[in-house]
C-alpha cells in the first residue's frame, strides 16, 4: 500500500454504510486514522457496522446529527449516491472540509497506476473488454469501481506491476481531488442523472473530472463523433486520442465497414468481431486504443474481440429456443440505451420494456421502432409504453404483470427467426432492487420456458 502513513492520526468522516463506505472506513482505520462512520438508516444489528466497531470505528446510525462536524474532521469520504444537497455536505463545503468519494482514497493509497473509464453508456462493456485484453496481453490488470468491485479494496493490495482498470461514474468523479489516471476513456455523453446533477452542463463537468489532473504524459481517449465532448476537454493537458466510427482516420483509432484502424493503418478486420451493435463499436475502439497504448500485442486484442459476446445484463445473449434468440439488456435504464439495443438487430423484435416512471418521454425510440413486431410493457411505465408503441404502428401490444408473464406473451407473439429483447428503457426500482435482479429474473424465466 502506498503512503498509508498520510492518514495516520487524521480525523475522517465516512458518510454511508454501503460496500464502498464500509471499505473506506475499514481501510482508513487500518491506516491509523480516527474514523467516524455515519449512516441515515437504523443500525438494526448491521453486521458491517459491528465489524467496523471491532476495528475501533465510531459508528452512528439512524440519521445525521446536526453537530456531527463539530468534531473537526480533516476530510469526508461520502457514498456517491449521497447528493451534494445533503445538509452535512453543505455544511462541510462551507467549512472548507475536503469531500471525496472512495475512488480518490483508492488513488491516494495505490501502488498501481489507473486506467479510468467513464461515459453515459458503455462503461461496463469497455471496462470488461479492456480488462480481458490486458489480461491476455500479460499486463496484470485488476478491475474496480462502478462495475461492482470497491476500488479502495482493490487498490490496498495492488502492486506497481499491476494496473487498475476503473469504471467511474459521474457521482464518483465529483469527489476527486488528486485522482489522475494514466489513461482515461470518455465513451460518450448524453443527458442523464439530471435529478442528481441539476443540469446537463453540471453532469458533463463531472465526467470531465476524469482528465483534470492528467498531464502530457497521460492519454485521454474520447469520442470524436460527439462535438459536445470536445467542449469539455478543451483544458485537458493530456495527449488526446480521438476515436470515430465514421470511417478511416489518420489520427487515433477509427473504423469503417471493413476494418479497425490505428493511426490510419488497418489492424483488425471487422469480420473477426463477435460483439454485435453499432454502439458496441465505440466500446471496442476505446478499449482497443487503451490496450495498444498500454503495450498490448495486437494478437491479444484480436483474441478478445473474436470471442467476447457481451457483459451480463448488457446486450447479453441468453439462449436460442425454438428458432427465437433471447437477449438480456436489463442495464438499459434509459431510452438512449434501448435505442442502441434496437439498432443492433435487423430481425423482427419482440421488445419487453418498462419500469420506474420518472416521467421521461419515449419519443427518442420512435425512429427505431420499425423492426419492433410486438411490445410487452412491464412495471409503472407499462401502460405509457403501450400507448407509445401503438402510436408507432406496432401491431401487438400487451401489458404484463411480471417478467415471467412477459416471456410467455413474447414467445406467443414471436415466430422463428425473431429476437426477444429485454431492454426496459427505465430503471428497475419499481419492482426490483436493481437492474441485475431484473435481468436475473428474465434469464430464469427464459430458462423455464425452454424447460
Amino acid at each position: 500500500m502506498h503512503n498509508a502513513a498520510q492518514f495516520l492520526g487524521k480525523k475522517a468522516l465516512v458518510l454511508g454504510l454501503a460496500k464502498s463506505g464500509h471499505a473506506a472506513a475499514s481501510l482508513l482505520a487500518t491506516c491509523g486514522a480516527s474514523v467516524t462512520l455515519n449512516d441515515s438508516a437504523p443500525d438494526n444489528g448491521n453486521p458491517l457496522a459491528e465489524e467496523l466497531r471491532v476495528q475501533g470505528v465510531h459508528v452512528i446510525c439512524g440519521g445525521h446529527p446536526e453537530d456531527i462536524l463539530d468534531a473537526g474532521f480533516d476530510f469526508i469520504v461520502k457514498n456517491p449516491g449521497i447528493p451534494y444537497t445533503n445538509p452535512v455536505i453543505l455544511q462541510a463545503e462551507q467549512l472548507g472540509i475536503p469531500i471525496w468519494t472512495e475512488i480518490e482514497l483508492a488513488y491516494l493509497i495505490s501502488e498501481a497506476p489507473f486506467i479510468g473509464i467513464t461515459g453515459s453508456n458503455g462503461k461496463t462493456t469497455t471496462t470488461t473488454l479492456l480488462y480481458h485484453m490486458l489480461n491476455i496481453g500479460d499486463r496484470h490488470p485488476l478491475i474496480a469501481g462502478n462495475i461492482g468491485t470497491v476500488a479502495s479494496t482493490v487498490a490496498s493490495t495492488a502492486t506497481a506491476d499491476e494496473v487498475i482498470v476503473l469504471e467511474a461514474s459521474s457521482f464518483q468523479l465529483m469527489g476527486v481531488d488528486e485522482f489522475r489516471p494514466h489513461i482515461a476513456i470518455w465513451t460518450n455523453l448524453y443527458e442523464a442523472h439530471l435529478d442528481y446533477h441539476g443540469s446537463a452542463t453540471a453532469y458533463a463537468e463531472a465526467k470531465a473530472q476524469i482528465t483534470k489532473n492528467q498531464t502530457a504524459t497521460d492519454f485521454l481517449i474520447y469520442n470524436a463523433d460527439q462535438p459536445v465532448i470536445k467542449r469539455f476537454i478543451e483544458n485537458s493537458k493530456a495527449t488526446l486520442v480521438p476515436f470515430t466510427t465514421r470511417g478511416r482516420c489518420s489520427e487515433g483509432i477509427s473504423a469503417d465497414g471493413e476494418s479497425i484502424y490505428w493511426l490510419g493503418e488497418p489492424i483488425i478486420s471487422r469480420k473477426k468481431i463477435t460483439l454485435p451493435g453499432a454502439h458496441n463499436l465505440e466500446n471496442i475502439l476505446s478499449a482497443t486504443a487503451a490496450a495498444l497504448l498500454y503495450g498490448c500485442e495486437r494478437s491479444a486484442i484480436e483474441s478478445v474481440l473474436s470471442s467476447f459476446t457481451g457483459v451480463r445484463h448488457r446486450m447479453q445473449f441468453v439462449t436460442e429456443y425454438d428458432g427465437r434468440k433471447f437477449y438480456n439488456d436489463s442495464k438499459a435504464t434509459n431510452t438512449l440505451a434501448t435505442k442502441s439495443a434496437l439498432s443492433s438487430f435487423e430481425t423482427p423484435t419482440i421488445l419487453i420494456a418498462g419500469g420506474l416512471d420518472r416521467g421521461h418521454s419515449f419519443e427518442e425510440l420512435r425512429s427505431h421502432m420499425t423492426n419492433v413486431k410486438a411490445l410487452i410493457g412491464i412495471g409503472e411505465t407499462g401502460d405509457r409504453l403501450l400507448q407509445f408503441a401503438e402510436s408507432c404502428g406496432v401491431g401487438i401490444v400487451h401489458e404484463a404483470g411480471t417478467l415471467r408473464e412477459a416471456i410467455l406473451v413474447a414467445y406467443a407473439a414471436s415466430d422463428i427467426g425473431d429476437t426477444v429483447l429485454l431492454s426496459p428503457a427505465c430503471a428497475s426500482w419499481d419492482q426490483y432492487p436493481n437492474f441485475e435482479a431484473r435481468g436475473d429474473e428474465f434469464i430464469e424465466a427464459v430458462q423455464k420456458l425452454k424447460a
